[in-house]
């Protein structure tokens, strides 16, 4: 306890003024780590369907089965994995099909993803974030190709 009345009723409601400047600070600060996180984690899944749907181009036969694999896929594995985009995009090159057998070749996926923000950070926020994403695979040298 101080003994000097003036110090004492001088510091009176200074630490609810702390709090008060304090804890709107932190939380801005957490909001901004969370959403963070959240558009680490999405771009981490965009990659991750990219690389899925090279992959299912990559063990087609023909290029029309090889588009209709990697759209199958990237379609599934963003419904799967809780990545709700307002718009996805797939464009799969497959000129590695147009390569004589023997010869290394291989497929792209391009996985774009436009997700809102209200999604990511905060629920209400408006505007929206594209993903994108790009994988290779490489086609079986040896294996026929449509």
């Amino acid at each position: 306890m101080s003994s000097d009345p003036r110090t004492a009723s001088g510091e009176r409601g200074a630490a609810a003024l702390e709090f008060v400047l304090i804890v709107p600070a932190l939380g801005l600060l957490i909001s901004m780590m969370i959403g963070s996180a959240r558009i680490w984690q999405a771009h981490t899944i965009v990659e991750q369907i990219a690389g899925t749907a090279s992959r299912a181009a990559s063990m087609a036969r023909t290029p029309s089965e090889a588009r209709a694999a990697a759209d199958d896929i990237v379609r599934y594995q963003a419904a799967t994995r809780g990545l709700s985009c307002s718009s996805l995009r797939v464009d799969t090159d497959l000129t590695g099909f147009q390569i004589p057998v023997g010869q290394p070749a291989r497929v792209s996926s391009q996985v774009a993803c436009t997700v809102p923000l209200s999604d990511l950070i905060v629920p209400g926020w408006p505007g929206s974030w594209t993903v994108t994403a790009e994988a290779d695979s490489v086609l079986d040298r040896y294996r026929r190709r449509g």
